[in-house]
């Protein structure tokens, strides 16, 4: 139970270190420095099935990024979950 704890802490830290607003690409949003733990394998089956947000694509030619806003709301939601299951 206190590992999990830490690592919640952590990814924690790593969703401060985003900024307010913008778009963010999925290096800052994934593990290992992300503050969402998945690999993108997983990351992109989650935004085919609606369980993480998509993407904006069209900011560039190649350039695929999200809104910071929805990873936000994301993990405050993730973090509410994750507080209710450890108490429940």
């Amino acid at each position: 139970m206190t590992t999990k704890h830490h690592s919640i802490c952590v990814h924690q830290e790593a969703m401060h270190a985003l900024p307010l607003e913008g778009y963010v690409r999925i290096k800052k949003i994934i593990s290992p420095t992300g503050p969402i733990p998945v690999c993108k394998s997983t990351w992109w089956a989650g935004v085919r099935s609606g369980r993480f947000p998509k993407p904006v694509k069209n900011l560039g030619p190649g350039i695929t990024a999200w809104k910071v806003e929805d990873i936000r709301k994301l993990f405050d939601e993730t973090v509410t979950t994750i507080d209710e299951s450890t108490f429940n």
